[in-house]
């Protein structure tokens, strides 16, 4: 019998419940981004995925706006990437974020984006980002591709310690357990992007095999593959029947042998296509 359901969520540590699924937006484009969210609302997602990098923050709040369904129903999430200079501009900053997301509300989850800015700045935006929080103008905030070293650092100066989430590359090629099992064991949600490895590894043998014994695509399968594993995937794509495709995940389960395989594909740092967290 088949586990789960598009309405599945996990609960942070403050008690915020997100959608397990996401739909992620890196590079759409402001033309197509409407269009590709509003078929991934219509497909059942609730939970988007954008940062001001993408530059679509005001197209995905235009999607939700033109969907109609109510904005507590969508879990929004966004990153800041760089610091501007200091706290109050690194808020202000975020604050811009939300307006393009949800005018004078507010978005689900704030990260930072990337460690790789220094330590300088990786503190300015937490705390920026605190500010937000405590002002709720964000519901969870939270950093990506951060090792060990980089969360093991915030608790210099965070009021809020452990981050809510990490957003991290997450496929069978990569897995990075060091940093999965870490998260676990502080109650850090793990998000899990790049989960379909942009369409690079769809002729991997084993990945093959096992969405042919299933008979589903090899893009479900490691949809699936990241849901069984607890973590949050956030395929992306811009074409219609794919984004349908990707959501209907929760007609089949992968059983142990198809599991224990995909483990084996791990090639640890090698197996990167953005970037390996640095522990």
């Amino acid at each position: 019998m088949a586990q789960g359901a598009m309405t599945d969520t996990v609960t942070l540590r403050n008690s915020v419940r997100a959608p397990q699924l996401g739909f992620g937006v890196y590079k759409s484009p402001p033309d197509v981004c409407v269009k590709s969210c509003q078929t991934a609302l219509e497909s059942g997602y609730r939970r988007i995925d954008t940062a001001q990098l993408y530059a679509n923050e005001a197209q995905v709040g235009l999607a939700v706006k033109q969907s109609k369904i109510p904005r507590a129903d969508v879990f929004l999430a966004t990153k800041i990437l760089e610091a501007a200079g200091s706290v109050d501009r690194s808020y202000d900053k975020c604050v811009e974020s939300v307006c393009k997301l949800d005018g004078d509300g507010y978005v689900d989850q704030f990260l930072i984006h990337s460690p790789n800015a220094g330590e300088a700045q990786r503190r300015e935006m937490w705390l920026a980002l605190e500010r937000l929080y405590e002002q709720g103008k964000t519901k969870s905030i939270g950093v990506s591709n951060f090792g060990i070293k980089h969360i093991e650092e915030l608790k210099q100066y965070a009021t809020v310690w452990p981050p809510h989430v990490n957003q991290i590359e997450l496929h069978p090629w990569m897995q990075q357990r060091e940093i999965v099992q870490y998260c676990r064991d502080h109650g850090i949600v793990v998000e899990a992007y790049c989960p379909l490895v942009r369409n690079t590894q769809a002729e991997d043998a084993t990945l093959v095999r096992i969405a042919d014994k299933h008979g589903v695509t090899p893009s479900r399968v490691l949809v699936r593959y990241c849901l069984q594993k607890g973590w949050v995937p956030l395929p992306k794509s811009d074409t219609p029947e794919r984004i349908r495709a990707n959501a209907d995940v929760f007609g089949f389960d992968l059983d142990g042998d198809d599991m224990a395989a995909l483990d084996g594909l791990d090639q640890g740092r090698a197996g990167a296509i953005v970037q390996p967290v640095d522990n």
